[in-house]
């Protein structure tokens, strides 16, 4: 080896210049992956902290509307709860709620034919997903609706209002880093003031306790 070549070989085996690259380099995926990972899981703790004040902020909303005075029973109608499910979908923004979820409004009520039972007396819904809830507007004899240990009864003349909003996720990297797709948030209020749970039979078409209002499609199940 001549000389020139010699001390080029001796100057490369001291050389520390590029060692910090080339460890770089060797760390960067790790800590891409555990960067990108970190947004994924965050990005789905605060879409599911959204879906679950959407259904909050639902059963609030559904325990307040009605029509009438202090000093007489309020009424509910079509309207009503439409206007109540499309203030959903606007305050979850860019989630897309209803093509990406299905949200269901439940009036719980005493049951006449079972005392110190309940019924589901009418149940709205909207959003494009499939969701098969276990309470149906069938259900009569309850013991109460919701999960075990956490079921929700009516008060006494009285009505809660039971939300479900599910929802299908959309990871925002990569599906295998979110810890699901499907979520599911539910929440109820009691009504707050008194509400004519049975109006008179003739503006109560489908005696369920919700008006029809002309020309308004009602969000049904």
């Amino acid at each position: 080896m001549t000389k020139p070549l010699s001390a080029l070989a001796r100057r490369l085996a001291t050389a520390r210049d590029g060692v910090i690259i080339i460890e770089y380099a060797f760390y960067l995926p790790i800590l891409l992956l555990l960067g990108l990972t970190g947004a994924e899981i965050t990005n789905y703790i605060i879409t599911r902290m959204r879906i679950s004040q959407i259904a909050l902020h639902l059963a609030d909303n559904a325990a307040r509307i009605g029509t009438g005075t202090l000093l007489q029973q309020k009424t509910i109608n079509e309207t009503d709860i439409n206007d109540l499910l499309t203030g959903a979908g606007l305050q979850a923004g860019e989630l897309d709620l209803y093509n990406r979820g299905r949200v269901m409004v439940t009036s719980i009520e005493n049951d006449p034919a079972n005392a110190g039972k309940y019924r589901i007396r009418w149940q709205r819904c909207r959003g494009s997903k499939a969701y098969d809830s276990p309470y149906d507007n069938s259900t009569t004899n309850l013991t109460g609706v919701g999960p075990a240990g956490r079921q929700v009864i009516a008060p006494v003349d009285g009505a809660t209002m039971w939300v479900e909003v599910s929802y299908t996720y959309k990871p925002l990297v990569k599906e295998a880093w979110s810890p699901s797709l499907d979520m599911v948030e539910t929440a109820s209020m009691m009504v707050r003031d008194r509400r004519a749970l049975t109006p008179a039979t003739n503006v109560d078409a489908n005696q369920d306790g919700v008006l029809e209002v002309t020309g308004e499609t009602a969000s049904t199940c």
